[in-house]
């Protein structure tokens, strides 16, 4: 299914609030594909249908699991909120025909992150975070910080998730800690890489004047 065919059964079939918001991260997930390297389609069609599922009721999504064989963990039966991830790539692949693999395991990632997310992975879940309808305290920050550094935003926004839930006394997914602490360390790893790199420059001339005497 083609973009516009998209755009036209998403707004028959979401709240308005819900639509603009889809628009809206597929803007922001095409800007940061072409910033990253990534298919600009891909992103897009991900980011427009990331939340197909997410204004479906309780029951509903409990029945349409069920149908597509969509595991719900414990966490999920509590934080219900989460079931629209993977319920999403379902629907995505069997009622919007969508068999591009690197498309619907961005959508079912979305709501939680997972260890070693691809750029696709990471544009979609900072996407539905940064899109131009977001407004809240520090999302200009992230905004202009995943313009500039893709993991660092992601980072970010696992932590300020983590943050939130915690003060809000609610349970915390163990894909969404395992994402967090997976960017802490490839975050660590770049700076060491960086720093040795920037070492190694600094004696350089110092090493070329030893071995020309």
């Amino acid at each position: 299914m083609d973009e516009i065919k998209l755009l036209e059964r998403l707004k028959s079939e979401l709240s308005e609030d819900r639509y603009l918001h889809s628009i809206g991260a597929m803007e922001s997930a095409g800007d940061l594909a072409i910033l990253n390297g990534v298919d600009v389609r891909r992103a897009r069609i991900a980011a427009l249908l990331h939340d197909c599922a997410k204004e479906l009721s309780i029951e509903k999504m409990l029945i349409m699991a069920h149908r597509y064989k969509v595991a719900i963990d414990e966490v999920s039966m509590w934080e219900t909120v989460l079931i629209h991830g993977p319920l999403g790539a379902k629907i995505a692949e069997h009622q919007y025909c969508v068999n591009d693999h690197e498309i619907l395991d961005a959508i079912e990632c979305h709501t939680t992150g997972k260890k070693n997310m691809t750029k696709l992975d990471k544009i979609i879940y900072i996407s539905d975070y940064i899109e131009p309808y977001r407004d809240f305290e520090g999302v200009n920050e992230l905004r202009r910080m995943a313009m500039e550094d893709l993991d660092a935003a992601v980072k970010f926004a696992l932590d300020f998730t983590i943050s939130d839930l915690l003060n809000t006394g609610r349970l915390i997914h163990p894909r969404t800690l395992e994402a967090r602490n997976h960017m802490m360390i490839l975050i660590s790893m770049d700076k060491a890489i960086s720093a040795q790199c920037l070492k190694t420059h600094s004696f350089a001339p110092f090493s070329v004047f030893i071995t020309s005497a």
